[in-house]
């Protein structure tokens, strides 16, 4: 029997947004997850709110709305509210009621910028990585780095000392050839933090950033994140300093690719009680710093099948975090998204091999 295209909209639901989402559905142990978190934070967040005024947007809520946004990759405030408007599993977890108004978008982005900063990505990285502790790896980490392309153009990458204010004529025409352009002479309009910078020969120079994560190798839990300026020895000091701030209680091994072959490096690191676990770059003047008292051991060459396992975690934080070309300026602020972010991949992992180990 065919069913009748009845029109008439219902003035009433009988069903809460609890009843509506699946009892399987991968948010739920998420927003159990976030709300542990939460509510670790919640004296932190009181510290930072006076008592007398206009409420502003509950910074409970203004989180899960952004690890919303990561996780769908909705690339801008605006898309997120109108989600927010009709997504009946967005509110849900965001914690909005089946008739509560949305913010507005300018509101949600300036609440957001008083928010957030780098102590609070880290404060809540660093609870999302305490309720990881059973999963994680105390001797065997990998490290590596990863470009994030800057939000600005190289019509802003203009010589120091000249006229440095943003152009208002839109889409010039601006001829590089034949320009001698480094980070020496020359510096972005838009985001003077931005570096212009290129990670192999022959590929092309992008003002960025550079991000930097430490990996925990048995199940790829990100355990330290930094975000520094796109140099060329980056990669490697910012390796170091994340590996002195590890907890220790016997020999560590660290591993990485071909970048991180130096004997300067390798020599560091043994110097802290941390055996390199690098790839060996045996294109390099005068050999790899890496020798037989490494290589021969059976751990050495699970090291080197375990670190690829870190760049699963920057494709992700990329595509699905959208950092491949962040949308912030400053180095403090794609700072903290970097951070924030990292905390939603250990989330995505975290709440994965929960459901593994259910089923």
């Amino acid at each position: 029997m065919r069913g009748e295209d009845s029109k008439q909209e219902a003035m009433f639901s009988y069903l809460s947004p609890e009843k509506r989402v699946p009892f399987d559905h991968p948010l739920r142990s998420v927003r159990a997850l976030v709300d542990t978190v939460l509510e670790e934070m919640s004296p932190r967040f009181a510290k930072l709110y006076a008592d007398v005024g206009r409420p502003s947007i509950a910074p409970e809520r203004l989180l899960r709305a952004l690890l919303l946004q990561i996780f769908y990759s909705v690339r801008s405030e605006r898309l997120l509210m109108e989600q927010l408007d009709y997504n009946l599993l967005f509110r849900w977890f965001v914690g909005l009621g089946m008739d509560e108004p949305v913010w507005n978008h300018a509101v949600f982005s300036k609440n957001r910028e008083r928010l957030l900063n780098e102590e609070i990505a880290e404060v809540f990285f660093q609870r999302v990585l305490a309720l990881a502790k059973p999963h994680l790896s105390d001797e065997h980490f990998t490290v590596d780095g990863t470009l994030l392309e800057a939000w600005a153009s190289h019509k802003s990458f203009r010589p120091k000392g000249g006229d440095e204010g943003p152009s208002r004529e839109r889409n010039r025409e601006v001829d590089f050839r034949g320009e001698k352009r480094s980070n020496e002479t020359h510096r972005s309009t838009t985001d003077p933090d931005a570096q212009l910078y290129k990670k192999t020969k022959g590929a092309e120079a992008r003002l960025c950033y550079l991000g930097h994560a430490l990996m925990e190798n048995r199940h790829g839990f990100l355990v330290q994140t930094r975000l520094t300026l796109a140099t060329g020895t980056a990669e490697r000091e910012a390796a170091l300093a994340m590996a002195k701030q590890i907890r220790r209680k016997k020999r560590l091994t660290l591993g990485g690719d071909k970048g991180f072959d130096t004997r300067d490096f390798v020599r560091q690191l043994r110097r802290i009680g941390v055996t390199p676990h690098v790839a060996q770059n045996t294109e390099r003047p005068g050999g790899s710093a890496i020798d037989q008292r490494t290589t021969r051991h059976a751990g050495y060459a699970i090291s080197q099948q375990k670190r690829k396992r870190i760049e699963q975690s920057f494709g992700w934080m990329k595509i699905i975090g959208m950092l491949k070309k962040v949308k912030l300026r400053g180095l403090e602020k794609v700072s903290w998204l970097f951070t924030f972010v990292g905390a939603a991949y250990n989330l995505y992992r975290l709440s994965r091999l929960d459901a593994e180990a259910v089923a």
